[in-house]
Formats: structure tokens, sequence, C-alpha cells
């Protein structure tokens, strides 16, 4: 058992520095830099394609990474360069913010797919692995410290390589597509709950709510502002098709208890064959449960996107979550197509 009566720096120890790589496939290891977001967003792109086309990485989410105060990039990232240029494999550690329960480290990048197989992926993952232990020494915080990474199940040979560095399996996530070609049924939230379009003005009260609704969320941790203005703020984030549940407490002042929030790529549509929305977050404050917020939420997130002519709604769903999210999504029609895998190395 951890002794969390001891800093998470005690618990991790000394940590060597990583090793840059040497591979003869790469001509040169180094920082990623702004410049090389381009190149990262292509590599991602080809990763993407075989590993999981039905969602691609967004050159703006790439970009959020560089700009958030978190994240420094000539000690958080390494990309491999060929000898014609090009970016051929990145990782990057990302070290969020608001630890509240959990510190999190979190290695995300690969290989380019015509590349795999040769060792540079163990190599970039070892690096990785030793930046991730040192962000966790950093912390003199009396919790738990995680290495969390996530693998797609059409991407086994990330589990493989996962398994191989001592990470263990430690969660599914489901992805779930609800077809809107069936009806969708009007699903009123109980008495003295109001469901409204979401509006920018209700940004920060919509963030509280969702760093209070997911504090039982299995690896969940508050969102920091920066996190979560680039979310809302974000291309793809689609206000027409986010809703927000208010509710009036025992003082007669109206709050928000829960909210849907959505995006929607359309640069992905050909590649993952129907148009449709991604559901990314849904949430309800945990004293406001069990009145039908979450479902008057769903309910309405389907009708916009049928009034738009989507095909499909898209979620991904823990699918040991504590709150029966689960049931909540298969009752609403949602049915599963793909599963990711989360991975952990505990200290």
């Amino acid at each position: 058992m951890v002794d969390f009566e001891t800093s998470l720096a005690e618990r991790v120890g000394v940590v060597e520095a990583p090793v840059v790589p040497a591979h003869p496939d790469v001509a040169v290891w180094r920082p990623a830099t702004e410049r090389d977001i381009d190149g990262i967003w292509q590599l991602r792109q080809a990763m993407g394609e075989i590993d999981h086309p039905n969602y691609l990485t967004a050159r703006g989410a790439i970009a959020a990474d560089f700009g958030y105060s978190h994240f420094r990039a000539e000690l958080d990232s390494l990309v491999g360069v060929d000898a014609a240029d090009r970016i051929i494999g990145v990782g990057m550690v990302m070290f969020p913010p608001r630890q509240v329960s959990l510190v999190r480290s979190m290695p995300i990048g690969g290989v380019h797919p015509s590349l795999r197989g040769r060792g540079i992926g163990r190599q970039l993952l070892d690096w990785q692995l030793a930046r991730a232990k040192q962000q966790l020494a950093s912390s003199t915080k009396q919790l738990p410290g995680w290495i969390l990474t996530y693998a797609d199940e059409r991407s086994p040979q990330n589990a493989a390589l996962f398994k191989r560095a001592g990470l263990t399996l430690a969660r599914y996530f489901l992805t779930l597509d609800r077809a809107l070609d069936a009806p969708v049924r009007v699903i009123e939230a109980a008495e003295g709950i109001r469901i409204s379009a979401y509006t920018a003005d209700a940004s920060a009260a919509v963030h509280s709510a969702r760093d209070d609704s997911f504090m039982d969320h299995w690896a969940s941790q508050p969102m920091s502002d920066e996190n979560w203005n680039a979310f809302v703020g974000g291309r793809w984030f689609r206000p027409d098709l986010s809703f927000v549940a208010y509710g009036t407490d025992a003082g007669g002042v109206e709050q928000v208890v829960g909210f849907v929030l959505s995006t929607a790529n359309e640069n992905v549509w050909a590649t993952q064959g129907f148009t449709g929305s991604y559901i990314d977050l849904v949430g309800v404050r945990s004293a406001w449960r069990g009145r039908h917020i979450a479902q008057s939420l769903l309910a309405a997130q389907l009708a916009a996107g049928q009034s738009l002519g989507h095909e499909r709604v898209t979620l991904a769903v823990d699918s040991a979550s504590p709150t029966g999210a689960l049931g909540l999504y298969t009752g609403m029609g949602f049915v599963p197509s793909h599963r990711k895998m989360a991975y952990t190395l505990t200290f």
C-alpha cells in the first residue's frame, strides 16, 4: 500500500534526466517548438488515419497544447526528424494543473505508420516515461501520482509498447454512436429544471458545474481556466449543439446544475463515414442527480443534430463509471462501436 503521508516527490525518488534516443532512421532528435505545429499535426493525421479514422486530432488542439503555461516544450516534448526534415515521431508529456485528489502526467504522441516496428516508438516512450517521472517527482503533494496514457484497441502496437514499459491496463472507455434517423423522444426534466442553449455568458458557471460533476469520475481533476477556455473557445465547439440545465436552490437562486457540450469537426466526416457531432462532456451536479436532467440534455442535443441534418452523434464513456452513465446512454439509443484502453503507472 502506498503511504500518502509522504509526498509524491519522496515516493518517486530521484529521477535521472531522460536519455535522448539515437536511431538510424532519425536524423535529429530535438524539443518541439511552435514552428513544428503543422509537422506534428500532419504526423498525427497519418497516425490517426490508421489507428482511429473515426476521430482525428485537429490542428487547433495541438496549437492549444503549446499555449498552455503548464506545458514547457523545451522540457516536455521531443520530435524525431528524418533526413528530409520531416517529423516522423513526436512525444509530448502533459502535466495538468489543479491537482486536487490526483497528480497526473500524461504522455501523448507516436511514430509515423511507415516507420513502425523499428524500435523508434520504444525509444520515444522510454524518453516520455522518464520525463513523466520527473514531472511527478516535482510535486510535494501527498497525493497519488499516475502516469496515464491511452491506446485505441485498433492500434495494438501501442498497447504492446505500454505493457512492455510496465504500465498496467486500468480501464476501458467505449465509443458509442447514436444514429439520428431514429426518432428522438422528448424527455422533460423534473419540475423546476430549465433547459437552455449554451451561451458564452454561462461559461464560468458551466465550468464550475463541470468540475463538481466530474470529481467522482475515474482519473478526472478540475480543468484549468486555460484548458476550459481553449475548449469552449475552440474552432469546433458548437454552442448550437450544447445545452445547460438550470435549477433553483432552496434560497431561490438559480444555478447551473447540468450540461451537455459538443463539438463538430467537419474535416473528419469523410474519414469517419458520416456527418455528425461529438459530445465531449455530459454532467450533472451530484446533488441534482436522479431528476432526468442528463436525459433531457441529451434529448435536446440529439434533436438539435437532427434539425441540422446530421447522421450520427458520438461520445465516449467509462465502461465502469459509478454514475451509471453507460446505461443512461444505451437507454437513449447509443450503441458501442470502439474501445479505448487506459494504461497507468502509479506511485
